[in-house]
């Protein structure tokens, strides 16, 4: 799989020097965003788990948010009880609230949300959300914009667990219909209910180029 840089490389290794020459062949590491909660159906922790289990099978490193609680929890344990390894990255003001994992690969400890969000893209060649509430739906979406804007060329996809997420897919898509979203940039958001499936897709996605995402249209 070859990515190219949506914006030109020098602007690109001027603005933001560590994404400008991101060229993977492989998916080595994935981030991982999902809720502090576990939700009230047990669908979500068992689709949790296996997105853990199947990231050791294939080999991809798993990037999330640090913690020991809700779907963050069950992410990490599972992924480090088949041998695999984890990264978490955490504020210091969450490792304070008691509810930082410490039992991970390795554990970065940043001093803000707004860095802990720079560090895991930095660190992550793909992104995925489970489900979860506004942390998990911000943490998409900055990644998503990045993309837009050609900061990064990463792809992003959605794991739609029980169709969770198919009132945030509707929207996305009536973006499109209402002109505030273009077509191309709508399909940088990947979807799928099958967790093999997303993986397949993520490490098959070349992000499109389309320069014009500002147009005098407001869009």
């Amino acid at each position: 799989m070859a990515l190219t840089p949506r914006l030109p490389t020098q602007y690109v290794a001027k603005v933001f020097p560590e994404f400008a020459f991101y060229n993977p062949e492989m998916l080595k590491r994935i981030c991982v965003f999902c809720g502090s909660s576990s939700g009230v159906q047990a669908v979500h922790a068992q689709a949790a788990q296996a997105v853990g289990a199947l990231l050791c099978r294939r080999g991809i490193e798993l990037v999330y948010g640090g913690g020991n609680v809700g779907l963050m929890g069950v992410l990490a344990d599972a992924c480090l009880a088949a041998r695999g390894r984890v990264i978490g990255v955490i504020p210091q003001a969450l490792v304070d609230r008691e509810v930082a994992h410490l039992g991970l690969t390795e554990l970065r400890v940043v001093s803000s949300m707004h860095e802990r969000k720079a560090v895991m893209a930095e660190l992550s060649d793909a992104f995925v959300a489970l489900p979860g509430g506004y942390g998990t739906w911000e943490e998409l979406f900055e990644m998503l914009t990045w993309s837009q804007l050609g900061i990064h060329c990463k792809p992003c996809g959605l794991l739609n667990v029980n169709g969770y997420y198919d009132p945030l897919l509707d929207l996305a898509d009536r973006a499109v219909s209402e002109g505030f979203l273009r077509e191309v940039n709508r399909n940088l958001l990947l979807s799928d209910n099958d967790p093999e499936r997303l993986l397949d897709r993520l490490s098959a996605c070349s992000v499109p180029i389309d320069e014009k995402w500002i147009g005098r249209r407001g869009y």
